[in-house]
């Protein structure tokens, strides 16, 4: 299906500014729609969330400086509300989502928009009595929130460019991430009542459980779940009236890194993504790289998203029945569509959801240099296999040894090169040009093989 914008999408001074997707309505597409409106059953847990995000992307926790950004992407599903943002460093993502209990005799349709919540909703919202009827209103125009007082509107703005290759990097990486532990309101409130302030740095620990508590240690334990840079958390700490339970997600395997953190609240949670390092953003972690390099991924892409709806949840299976494709190549084209922002990945359904940003092809290739890099080198007949799942690939005057990784489905991971790239990041920012180039000599091999055999 067609996807018509109501506005045309631009580029100016780096920052994308965004039409707003249409709404899905029972007798077609709304151009111009309200797809989120009605009274909050907690209001002050909905206001102090939008606020904290606020806070959030206008932090940069990393040579700490305020910052005048304070504008959350909003995408309706359906069934819940999601409010999603970076901060201003871009290494802290944040996601607040009210589930449909949340809301009181209202409607929750689909679509997407990014505003600005600026001084005077801040306000509102920060100093929202706790027994005040609120109202939010998301859709063509903005945000509208009302109280019997007062009422303020935020008109949709401008992304920062960088938040869309932000938000796929984020959406692969978090693939990565496994509840670790949880405790309850009283440990949750422990915590959060002595983090850091986001003024401060150099702050660290390993997170573990310990009698209902979450502890912070400067030794690795068994299940110890690293956090660098512990004030990137303090946005949560205007939550903690609220707070029903924290759960700590932490890596799956090896070549996972960095940490999640889950705020559960009334009818809602709020979510942190930390990079591993605090001040490494998601803009360059390069791990929609391995992805992008898939054969035949662009045109998979084109037909899954014909596919999306708004899904809260993205069931993978139903995809690939649908479209006829194997769940592999599904994953890979969720992943090309994540460049875009067109989808991101929640880490306590595990699955994908979707969000409609205007795509832009010509960028997915501008923001990943490496793999423009890797497909001229594979032009120039550069990469030779030297057996034994050994290559050699030649760039410039020099030769590179490459090994890719045991696991046939994500070779990347734990693939090795001579190259100065993994020498400098082992491979935890994603693959290099010389991998890259293996994986894709591999893959025209075999559908070359295919079409000999078939």
């Amino acid at each position: 299906m067609e996807r018509i914008f109501s506005a045309e999408t631009t580029l100016v001074d780096n920052r994308l500014r965004l039409a707003l997707a249409p709404g899905l309505e029972p007798d077609g597409l709304n151009a111009s729609p309200s797809f989120f409106h009605g009274f909050a059953t907690h209001p002050q847990v909905l206001a102090r969330g939008l606020v904290t995000l606020a806070d959030i992307t206008a932090t940069r926790y990393y040579n700490f400086s305020p910052m005048s950004e304070r504008d959350p992407i909003l995408s309706a599903h359906g069934d819940r509300l999601r409010a999603e943002c970076f901060s201003a460093c871009n290494a802290v993502y944040a996601c607040f989502e009210l589930m449909g209990s949340g809301l009181d005799g209202g409607d929750i349709g689909r679509g997407t928009t990014n505003v600005d919540i600026g001084p005077a909703s801040r306000a509102m919202l920060s100093n929202l009595p706790r027994h005040e009827l609120l109202h939010l209103d998301v859709g063509a125009e903005g945000l509208r929130a009302s109280t019997l007082t007062t009422s303020t509107v935020e008109r949709p703005v401008t992304m920062p460019s960088r938040w869309v290759r932000a938000l796929g990097n984020a959406a692969q990486s978090q693939q990565g991430f496994v509840e670790a532990f949880r405790v309850s309101a009283s440990g949750a409130r422990q915590f959060l009542a002595v983090l850091p302030p986001a003024s401060s740095s150099g702050r660290s620990g390993w997170l573990t459980w310990s009698r209902g508590a979450v502890k912070a240690s400067a030794v690795a334990t068994p299940g110890a779940v690293l956090v660098s840079g512990l004030q990137r958390l303090s946005a949560l700490k205007r939550l903690m009236p609220h707070v029903q339970g924290l759960i700590v997600h932490g890596p799956a395997d090896e070549h996972t890194v960095g940490a999640m953190i889950t705020l559960l609240l009334p009818d809602a949670r709020l979510t942190l993504g930390l990079t591993d390092k605090e001040w490494r953003g998601y803009s360059g972690e390069g791990s929609l790289l391995a992805s992008l390099a898939e054969p035949n991924v662009t045109e998979d892409a084109d037909l899954v998203s014909t596919m999306l709806a708004f899904e809260p949840v993205i069931d993978v299976h139903r995809l690939s029945n649908d479209t006829a494709l194997p769940e592999a190549r599904v994953k890979s084209a969720l992943a090309l569509l994540a460049t875009s922002g067109r989808v991101g990945w929640d880490v306590n359904d595990q699955a994908y959801f979707h969000r409609e940003l205007p795509d832009s092809p010509e960028r997915i290739e501008k923001d990943n240099p490496r793999l423009i890099a890797a497909r001229k080198l594979v032009s120039a007949s550069a990469v030779r296999s030297a057996g034994s799942d050994a290559w050699i690939v030649t760039s410039g005057d020099a030769e590179y040894g490459v090994r890719l990784g045991p696991d046939a489905d994500a070779p990347e991971k734990g693939a090795t090169c001579s190259c100065t790239w993994y020498l400098s990041h082992g491979g935890d920012r994603g693959p290099c040009k010389h991998v890259l180039a293996v994986m894709l000599t591999r893959s025209q091999s075999a559908t070359n093989q295919q079409s000999v055999n078939a």
